[in-house]
């Protein structure tokens, strides 16, 4: 199987020692404590999955802004985008040296994790400024991603971390919230020696379908991933439950058996486009995929990427030898009338534009309100059907 980003073995950072968990358990009461960001949690639950090896916990300023220049820590680890704990205020545990950080997106907020505070430092403007031209390659407040990265404040907390739950992410989805620790052992379990990861925060429609078994059957995989963000999304993007639904439907029709993994992980999104596509990859090396699909406009939002930059950046960013996965490049992939199937449309250089069935998202959620369903090119009836049911409860 193939290794882990950046060691030999995976190392979650969640405390899975049973007395060693209670003994943390107990002392996190006695310590000070600090309610952490929703970004920072999602930060915490990744790190204790095993998604972010081989890190040991929060980066410091001076690590944070050596992966914005290069994607380099100042150890030498490639990395795409900083893993911080940032805050507004520090005064409850400005002379702490090890403190319990509690989970903002659980009623009570209970502790999360323990971390040993190494560093408190403050970013300034400037450190601001650059961090976000990087990561997002724009500083436009509009921005979804540049909005939250600035709103959570200036102070950064870094130092080793041990992580003691999952947040809601494993009460909410326990047939969906999977850690890279478990990904692995299901791979092995299902006897795959080649797997594909499939990222998806939407519903799959028929061109994602026929995308994942085009990438299995192009690279002589045994089996896809697919793995669906579960945590913090834009307003107006379909929720997790509902999504989780459509494409549990779609697998059970139209996959062959013990060809499909259905997972999910819990972190909030970026829409950081290419910087992100780059950290999707890490840790999917991490969960045990040989291969990831990145499409047109991987993990982008608006018109602040170009179609496919988020495969460009593989070839004139990311150093060779960085990354052991393999990246599957995906173009546009729509459903041919000429040829009665779907094909990714840079194969299809004698069509034109109306030779394929082209909707756009805006038009297939009107269509969705109205109880009309998108035509079976575009949709499977039976995903269809969920997405309909659940644009018409909005609108009631």
């Amino acid at each position: 199987m193939i290794k882990p980003h950046g060691s030999d073995t995976l190392n979650p950072l969640f405390v899975y020692d049973s007395e060693r968990h209670d003994a943390l358990s107990r002392e996190a009461g006695g310590l000070p404590s600090m309610l952490l960001s929703s970004a920072a949690a999602s930060n915490a639950v990744m790190m204790g999955g095993g998604y972010f090896n081989p890190l040991t916990g929060y980066m410091n300023r001076v690590d944070a802004v050596s992966v914005c220049e290069g994607m380099y820590t100042t150890s030498g680890l490639f990395w795409p985008v900083p893993i911080l704990n940032v805050t507004d205020r520090v005064d409850t545990i400005e002379s702490a040296k090890r403190i319990a950080l509690r989970d903002p997106n659980v009623v009570g907020h209970p502790v999360l994790a323990v971390m040993d505070v190494e560093a408190i430092e403050e970013f300034s403007e400037d450190d601001m400024r650059f961090m976000t031209e990087q990561i997002f390659r724009t500083q436009d407040p509009q921005h979804p991603g540049v909005a939250t990265f600035n709103a959570v404040g200036r102070y950064c907390v870094s130092g080793p971390t041990q992580v003691l739950n999952f947040s809601y992410f494993q009460t909410d989805f326990p047939d969906t919230f999977r850690t890279a620790v478990e990904i692995r052992n299901e791979i092995q379990e299902h006897g795959w020696q080649k797997a594909v990861a499939f990222q998806t925060r939407n519903p799959m429609h028929r061109a994602h379908e026929e995308l994942c078994k085009m990438a299995m059957e192009a690279v002589g995989a045994d089996g896809v991933v697919i793995h669906m963000l579960l945590g913090q999304l834009k307003p107006g993007d379909i929720p997790a439950p509902v999504r989780d639904a459509a494409i549990r439907k779609m697998v059970e029709i139209y996959f062959p058996p013990n060809s499909v993994m259905i997972t999910g992980y819990g972190f909030d999104m970026l829409y950081a486009g290419p910087r992100e596509a780059v950290l999707h990859a890490v840790f999917r090396q991490n969960m045990g995929a040989n291969y990831f699909i990145v499409g047109r406009d991987h993990a982008g939002v608006g018109d602040y990427y170009g179609a496919f930059d988020a495969q460009t950046i593989f070839d004139e960013e990311v150093p060779e030898g960085a990354l052991d996965i393999e990246v599957f490049r995906a173009d546009h992939t729509a459903f041919s009338r000429k040829l009665k199937r779907v094909v990714m449309m840079r194969d299809a250089p004698d069509h034109s534009k109306e030779d394929f069935v082209l909707l756009s998202g805006t038009k297939v959620r009107e269509m969705l309100g109205q109880g009309v369903a998108p035509p079976p090119e575009f949709s499977r009836p039976e995903v269809a059907k969920i997405l309909m049911d659940y644009y018409q409860g909005q609108a009631a």
